[in-house]
């Protein structure tokens, strides 16, 4: 096969049509149908001024549902660009090269349409990544069959959107007219989550909170204003979590599995978690954990000054997580010197389905949070979680009820909701059980977010092309 970023050689261009849909013969096994193969010809797609050769593979997906049929999956390979030691950047900073990796992943994506012949309904893409997609799709492919297709944008975090020099503007193969307010342009620069905000069909955000605050100017990262262009076509749907990797019943991480009918195999968990740690084994303290990048946006720094409050209530806390040099720092010296204190840097999917299940409280102090799954993960597991009522923890937390939220960002509310989730769990034990039974029945699962997806979907390919469907 010819390299991923070289021109295809005359056999492979006289070659009959590469991109047939594969098919599995009815003998094959799954590692046969499942495993990646690559398609024998390379695929040309326009960069700048000239024309990049991608290779595709091809693979499928296992369905979630037994006999339903597999969907099929397409991989765009280019060394050059893709095969490195980070996907945004590495240890000297952020790839130089980004806006042209992900333009060509952008009208890769379409160009693979061209050559497979496959004309979608919808394409949703997802922050600023594949933003360009929209606006390839109204520009670039307006004469094309592709012009019929609406799109979604789905934004997962505002706080990162695409920002690059005004002057590599010719990388996209892009023209200046499109260098306006209204798309790219934003303070002279090019921002690819504007352009895409604009030109999308339906924008869509990762809870209803989350959608709300984005469109104030606390919380729009400076795109406020033109989220509330938008207005209306600003959709917010809660993620959900795959119930059957995050289910204490089945769970193969943990020391004893529970559910909400028996939850006497949680106790044994929290005494394996204690062992596990280097704490001291009692069942009657309460046992905080929090998995997490440690960053500011996680509220790590109000945590960190809660810290001493939070530990003379007489409780153990269990850490999971990387980020911030000053954090990981910070929680490794008081780890080292406290009874009550350990932190685990790095992270440990084992470790993460352990801390789920073994502590009581589960902290979540975040500045913002688009949707959030620990929450999610900690209900399931009936670990109650003490969380700042921001986006989907707001949405996905009732306070008292299933948990616990506070509203002022600072070290002082952090600590004073937790001696209160403390002083219940000590304090009237039987309500705390109750708490943690309604957690747990709680359904967190896809089936009501693909539900929503669905009839998004038909608003936005009603909205393009003036017909319900």
């Amino acid at each position: 096969a010819a390299p991923a970023d070289a021109a295809p050689t005359a056999a492979a261009t006289d070659a009959a049509p590469p991109f047939a849909a594969a098919q599995g013969g009815d003998g094959a096994s799954p590692a046969e149908i499942f495993m990646p193969r690559r398609l024998p010809s390379p695929l040309g797609v326009p960069l700048g001024s000239g024309e990049a050769w991608m290779g595709v593979w091809e693979t499928f997906i296992e369905p979630g549902t037994p006999g339903a049929p597999a969907p099929r999956v397409y991989l765009l390979e280019h060394d050059v660009l893709y095969d490195r030691d980070g996907i945004y950047g590495d240890a000297h900073g952020e790839f130089g090269d980004n806006l042209a990796r992900y333009a060509l992943l952008s009208r890769g994506a379409l160009q693979l349409c061209h050559a497979l012949g496959f004309w979608p309904d919808i394409v949703h893409v997802h922050d600023w990544q594949s933003a360009l997609v929209p606006l390839y799709i109204n520009v670039l492919e307006h004469r094309s069959p592709l012009a019929r297709a609406a799109t979604v944008l789905t934004i997962h975090n505002l706080g990162y959107q695409g920002w690059f020099n005004k002057f590599q503007l010719p990388t996209t193969g892009l023209g200046w007219d499109q260098f306006h307010r209204f798309c790219l342009e934003a303070h002279d620069s090019i921002n690819l989550l504007k352009a895409g905000i604009y030109n999308a069909t339906l924008v869509s955000t990762v809870s209803p909170r989350y959608a709300q605050e984005i469109q104030t100017w606390e919380g729009g990262e400076g795109l406020d204003g033109v989220l509330r262009d938008r207005g209306s076509d600003v959709i917010g749907i809660l993620n959900g979590i795959d119930d059957s990797i995050w289910n204490p019943a089945t769970d193969p991480h943990i020391a004893a599995t529970f559910s909400a009918e028996d939850l006497s195999g949680k106790g044994l968990c929290k005494a394996a978690l204690q062992r596990e740690m280097g704490l001291e084994e009692r069942p009657d303290v309460p046992l905080l954990g929090l998995i997490s990048r440690l960053a500011t946006q996680k509220g790590i720094d109000i945590l960190a000054g809660a810290l001493d409050h939070i530990l003379s209530l007489d409780v153990q806390l269990v850490i999971l997580g990387s980020g911030e040099r000053w954090a990981e720092d910070l929680f490794s010296r008081i780890s080292g010197a406290s009874d009550r204190f350990r932190v685990y840097v790095g992270m440990n999917e084992g470790l993460a389905h352990r801390i789920e299940a073994g502590a009581d409280l589960f902290l979540m102090p975040s500045r913002y949070e688009p949707c959030g799954l620990n929450q999610l993960y900690s209900q399931r597991y009936g670990t109650l979680p003490v969380v700042r009522a921001v986006g989907g923890l707001d949405d996905t937390v009732e306070n008292n009820v299933t948990g616990f939220k506070f509203e002022e960002m600072s070290s002082m509310a952090l600590g004073n909701t937790v001696a209160w989730a403390v002083h219940l769990y000590r304090a009237d034990p039987a309500y705390f059980r109750t708490m943690q039974l309604r957690a747990m029945k709680k359904n967190f699962g896809w089936s009501h977010a693909a539900r929503q997806y669905e009839a998004l979907y038909r608003l936005a390919i009603s909205r393009r092309t003036g017909r319900p469907i």
